[in-house]
């Protein structure tokens, strides 16, 4: 099968959809920008009572529905209390790590009185000051919000409209090096996002009907596990797209597409698996086989939710997971080949 695949395009994509927030439950600002970028082509976006996304394209066959699946989501925080100077006491949504956190720029979403800026600090914020500026835990509950609004009491934050509930995004800081690397917070999941959106893409520009129904799922809950917990019934087979790990004991290369075997929750679907590394050498595709025990993904959600599909899981491998991350645009390509493959050939 022979497509174009426009790189230039599909990293715009990736920039656009990064610097989008969509931490864990806030949806309006990535649905919008997700409607928008399908719409030329002639699609809709469907949703369900969770949030999810869907986008959805007829196959030969209209017996088989199969769905790929990146969850917009990117883990953030909530606001806890609001503490009488004027900080915002948080709590994790998803798998912090204050130690990449400290000093990083956030954006507060309010409910009715739109977006603060702030940033992330230590209680002992300053060498200067603090005896245990370097030894404190960076962890709850010694990280707090600092709101960039001339606000120093508990009363003038309120006024803002800040309240318990309100959830904190993270400034990404996106960067594309000229050798082909994103540099950036959000990759997990938004460059799987990006490689579905451009599959849409290939599909319709080159007039191409996959074999299947193929259905184009994107949860907003999967840093908290819930993102594909439910899944519709007509669904049969579930291709989580989700970052592929680097470190001790891993496969995963940053300029390669990882096949996983297992998660820290259940091995994926021996055949379903087979297929996918089958496809993968068929077609050329540079890949890795792996297992991630610290790691569970939508497809491996959906079986903890009791629905009846087989599950998958592929991804472009990822460097500093959960922080500020890095991948190549080789292993997002390799991602989007392995997809294109999987939906033309799903039995």
């Amino acid at each position: 099968m022979i497509y174009e695949i426009n790189q230039e395009r599909l990293l715009k994509t990736l920039q656009e959809l990064i610097e989008t927030p969509s931490v864990v439950g806030y949806y309006p600002c990535i649905h919008q920008l997700l409607e928008e970028l399908v719409e030329p082509y002639g699609l809709t976006v469907d949703y369900d009572r969770r949030h999810t996304a869907y986008v959805k394209i007829s196959g030969q066959n209209p017996e088989k529905t199969v769905c790929l699946g990146a969850h917009f989501d990117t883990i953030g925080m909530v606001v806890r209390s609001i503490e009488e100077n004027g900080w915002l006491s948080v709590r994790n949504l998803g798998g912090l790590n204050f130690h990449s956190l400290e000093g990083e720029n956030v954006l507060v979403h309010t409910r009715f009185n739109g977006d603060y800026t702030g940033m992330v600090i230590c209680k002992s914020h300053s060498v200067h000051v603090f005896d245990d500026a370097r030894e404190l835990e960076r962890d709850f509950p010694n990280m707090k919000i600092l709101i960039d609004e001339d606000v120093h009491d508990k009363t003038s934050v309120e006024a803002l409209g800040i309240r318990p509930g309100d959830l904190i995004s993270v400034d990404p800081k996106f960067v594309l090096t000229d050798t082909g690397y994103i540099k950036s917070r959000h990759i997990d999941d938004k460059a799987s996002a990006a490689v579905l959106i451009e599959c849409i893409r290939i599909l319709v520009e080159n007039g191409l009907q996959p074999k299947n129904n193929i259905w184009f799922a994107f949860p907003i809950y999967e840093e908290i596990g819930l993102g594909g917990a439910y899944v519709p019934d007509e669904v049969e087979e579930y291709l989580a797209l989700d970052i592929g790990l680097i470190g001790h004991e891993q496969s995963g290369d940053e300029k390669k597409v990882s096949i996983s075997g297992a998660d820290r929750i259940a091995p994926y679907d021996w055949d379903l698996t087979s297929r996918l590394i089958e496809l993968a050498e068929e077609n050329d595709i540079d890949y890795v086989t792996d297992i991630y025990y610290r790691y569970g993904s939508d497809a491996t959600a959906a079986l903890n939710g009791g629905n009846n599909i087989v599950p998958a899981t592929i991804g472009m491998g990822t460097m500093n997971s959960h922080g500020y991350e890095r991948t190549h645009i080789d292993g997002i390509v390799e991602t989007l080949k392995l997809s294109m493959a999987y939906i033309m050939d799903s039995k």
